[in-house]
């Protein structure tokens, strides 16, 4: 880890000694931030943001030059491989990520390529290596995808839902043709994820954004399977050097155990999981990363410090802990309550780590 300036969110999620407890945010680079919106405007569309990837390079680096987060995350879209498969990704103003031909039948899945990452997601790859390059060591930067069953959600539903209920009734009636279309996406997803690190991701992170959609056989069976196939398809060792892994399941809290069998490193936590008994669960064998709620973003620093104090005792002593929200911030939170949780987090963390 010669090269990094600041190895700590790479240390905490191999549970190696840190003096501080290390952060980064879920959304970190985006709309909360003037600067974000002001490129955004002058690009066009978020599509445009994502595709070019000088642009992506730049939204990317915004937050570092406000904060001392010690980790930077890739500024991507979790629907890029679909939008890859020819699903006709666009965006809707209010309304999120539609796709003009969604996947609904056995012949629509036969007809799924499994993306080349260095041609149709070069423009991904670019931006990685243009961003690892312009941080030249100052923190890690995360790579990421979405997991197979998020992406199938939207590829199947042809957009995000409340109910699930196209996906979900092809996955109870057509159990085969759900696994086949998961089984490509899992293969597309690991490649994907591979080729980022070969570009420069110095860490991984997998959003199961609706995995907890999920009753518990269909979770294990549908989502954490594919997440475990995706992880034994990952090469994570580059150059003597240990890529660290994240599978994070919203509203997955129940499921810990089983996902700390899968093989990532670290898992990601909602805010409605216990952070001191979720330790107790697996933090012998798992980092855990979170899970601050982001709504506590809305209070004033002073509350915003006391309940970071909080999170802080309820890990407790010790490496292997990555602090972060329990999902991606909000677009309307002010940037200085930002700036308290981080100087928070970096303030009273050193004495758990004594």
């Amino acid at each position: 880890m010669n090269e990094l300036k600041n190895d700590r969110f790479i240390r905490a999620l191999l549970k190696e000694p840190v003096d501080k407890t290390p952060i980064w945010m879920m959304r970190q680079a985006g709309r909360y931030l003037p600067e974000y919106r002001e490129l955004r405007a002058q690009a066009g569309s978020f599509m445009n943001l994502c595709t070019n990837p000088e642009l992506a390079c730049e939204v990317t680096l915004q937050p570092l030059e406000r904060f001392d987060f010690d980790a930077a995350i890739l500024f991507s879209d979790i629907l890029t491989i679909p939008d890859a498969m020819g699903l006709g990704l666009y965006f809707t103003e209010g309304e999120g990520p539609k796709f003009e031909r969604p996947v609904r039948t056995g012949g629509d899945i036969d007809k799924l390529p499994i993306p080349d990452p260095e041609i149709e997601l070069k423009y991904v790859m670019d931006a990685v290596r243009l961003i690892r390059k312009n941080l030249n060591g100052r923190v890690p930067l995360i790579g990421f995808s979405g997991s197979p069953w998020t992406l199938a959600t939207y590829m199947v539903e042809g957009s995000s839902s409340k109910t699930f209920s196209k996906v979900k009734g092809l996955m109870f009636e057509q159990p085969l043709l759900m696994h086949k279309m998961l089984d490509k996406l899992a293969q597309s997803v690991a490649s994907y994820l591979n080729a980022q690190i070969a570009a420069g991701a110095q860490a991984v992170m997998l959003f199961d954004t609706w995995g907890g959609s999920l009753g518990t056989e269909e979770y294990i069976e549908f989502s954490l399977r594919y997440a475990q196939q995706v992880r034994a398809l990952l090469n994570t060792d580059i150059n003597g050097q240990k890529v660290p892994t994240i599978l994070f399941t919203k509203g997955g809290g129940q499921w810990l155990e089983a996902m700390a069998d899968t093989g990532y490193d670290a898992l990601g936590l909602d805010w409605q999981t216990d952070l001191k008994l979720a330790r107790a669960r697996v933090g012998g064998r798992v980092a855990l990363q979170g899970n601050m709620d982001p709504i506590t973003l809305y209070a004033n620093p002073e509350v915003i410090k006391a309940k970071v104090g909080m999170i802080l005792e309820k890990y407790g002593a010790g490496s292997g802990h990555v602090f972060n929200l329990g999902h991606g911030i909000l677009p309307d939170i002010n940037p200085e309550h930002v700036k308290a949780m981080v100087d928070a987090v970096h303030d009273l963390s050193a004495k758990y780590h004594q």
